[in-house]
């Protein structure tokens, strides 16, 4: 059994148990420091630094301690390189905290908007490993597998969007500017309308006359539900809904089994302990289901059982990968099979994203299809119509 995955080692057990005990207790210390040196500014533009840029500053930063060359000059030279304003103040802030004795995951922490809990721990996993280049680099291949997959499934997500988007755009300018005009030549028939046509007349009227009402109606019900959503209930019921969902269900169980997977690998990898590397995982998959099953791993791995088993009870992560967890906890190899297992399921992802992406192109031709020429049709049936309607009956 890989001794990385029991929690027993974190109790004393001569020289190696208490290297841990106080590699656990300087995580922790630097956390504290932290959170008393916590940065009250904004980084601007956060978000897309740690999504478009940290990647690229990692591999480079990377490269560059390998070649020797010292942190501090590393971070200068990659400072002179930044075009973002916000990201080169932080890098430059980072260089100065080193210049002031504090160590290098102790000055990232300073911003967490940018570098998060998994960043900066495996930092200082690889610090204390003497591993720092080698750590930096894997942090690199992490962040862009990570942002790989964002984009695959924003992609994917992109095309019915747009399409969704422009046939409502679409139809919403006819039924409001076009279907009036019918509207009035039609009166001047003084005949019943056919059913459609009555209806779309009905329906233009109404947003006419209570459009801007629906649309703050709409605009407070997308509000709230964002803020419903940001609370934890709300967090955990819409992430519970969308694992449960027929069609994106298992899409979503396959991304989050494989940040889970990287995520845990690259942690164990970089040394750092198993029940921090819980913690930092359980708010990297993306999933709050997923979140709250990893901490209750944590605790039953607290008590002794190997993680294997504390997952084998639960309903998002498939029974493939605990099973290869626990092939790694018996080989001590868990970092190389968290990181095969990633693989896998990145590339599962990649081909159910492209199965669902060619189901939704001809799905949505003919919604858009049905919606425009439904209503096409309804303003001139009247006219197919022309020789009962105008004679009357």
């Amino acid at each position: 059994m890989s001794p990385v995955l029991r929690a027993t080692q974190a109790a004393p057990r001569g020289a190696q148990a208490g290297a841990r005990a106080t590699k656990r207790r300087g995580i922790t210390a630097d956390a504290n420091k932290a959170k008393r040196a916590k940065v009250k500014q904004k980084i601007p533009g956060a978000k897309k630094i740690q999504n478009d840029l940290l990647p690229s500053f990692s591999r480079q930063l990377s490269s560059m301690l390998s070649a020797g060359m010292p942190i501090v000059s590393c971070l200068d030279t990659l400072e002179e390189q930044a075009d973002n304003p916000g990201f080169k103040a932080v890098v430059r802030q980072v260089a100065r905290s080193i210049e002031n004795g504090a160590a290098f995951s102790e000055a990232l922490r300073q911003f967490p908007s940018v570098f998060d809990t998994l960043y900066c721990n495996m930092v200082k996993g690889g610090e204390t490993g003497g591993q720092l280049a080698e750590t930096i680099g894997r942090l690199a291949g992490f962040l862009e597998a990570s942002a790989r997959l964002r984009r695959k499934v924003k992609s994917a997500m992109m095309y019915p969007t747009i399409v969704l988007t422009i046939a409502i755009a679409i139809a919403s300018a006819m039924i409001l500017f076009i279907v009036p005009v019918f509207g009035k030549m039609f009166e001047d028939f003084g005949a019943k309308l056919p059913g459609p046509t009555q209806f779309l007349l009905n329906t233009s009227d109404f947003g006419r006359q209570y459009g801007l009402y629906v649309f703050v109606g709409i605009v407070f019900c997308v509000i709230a539900f964002k803020k419903w959503k940001a609370s934890p209930k709300g967090a955990y019921s819409f992430d519970s809904f969308v694992l449960k969902d027929p069609v994106f269900g298992l899409l979503n169980q396959k991304v989050a089994s494989a940040r889970f997977a990287r995520t845990f690998g690259q942690l164990i990898k970089s040394g750092v302990p198993i029940l921090d590397a819980l913690t930092i995982v359980s708010g990297a998959t993306g999933n709050h289901v997923a979140g709250r099953i990893i901490m209750n791993a944590k605790e039953t791995v607290e008590k002794g059982e190997p993680l294997s088993t504390a997952l084998l009870n639960q309903t998002v992560f498939p029974l493939m990968l605990v099973r290869m967890l626990q092939a790694g906890e018996k080989t001590g190899k868990v970092d190389e099979m968290m990181d095969n297992i990633a693989d896998f399921y990145d590339d599962e992802v990649d081909t159910m994203l492209a199965g669902l992406t060619s189901l939704l192109e001809p799905l949505l031709m003919i919604f858009l299809g049905v919606i425009i020429g439904g209503i096409v049709i309804s303003m001139f049936l009247p006219i197919f119509k022309m020789g009962e309607i105008v004679g009357g009956g």
